[in-house]
């Protein structure tokens, strides 16, 4: 339902762009570093809305290629610590492993008694 929701919304935008460009055709004067030259103006709207998705998409690859590469450091982290056939982890090898509010010790027997 989200992805579903995420293109219909990706696709009203793209139409709203698109009928802005189509009533703004008129020629512009567009400055470059090493001149100028005229552009019909939904050239450089469709152009503007063409490279700002590819940065939008850009950095989302960047930050899902990021996320996947600390979820499989954490599954590996996590195969390390799991005991499947019954085997003794050392408390230093776990606490070593571990980081974040799980280095705080147990507490839980102090607040039974």
């Amino acid at each position: 339902m989200k992805v579903q929701a995420s293109i219909i919304v990706a696709f009203l935008f793209a139409l709203i762009i698109a009928l802005f460009a189509v009533v703004n055709v008129e020629a512009v004067p567009v400055d470059y570093v090493w001149g100028q030259s005229n552009v019909p103006l939904i050239l450089v709207i469709i152009g503007s809305a063409l490279f700002g998705g590819l940065a939008v998409g850009l950095f989302g690859l960047v930050r899902q290629y990021r996320l996947t590469r600390r979820i499989r450091a954490l599954e590996k982290q996590a195969a390390g610590l799991q005991s499947f056939e019954g085997d003794y982890v050392p408390a230093a090898q776990v606490k070593a492993a571990s980081s974040g509010p799980l280095d705080e010790p147990d507490r839980t027997q102090e607040r039974l008694t």
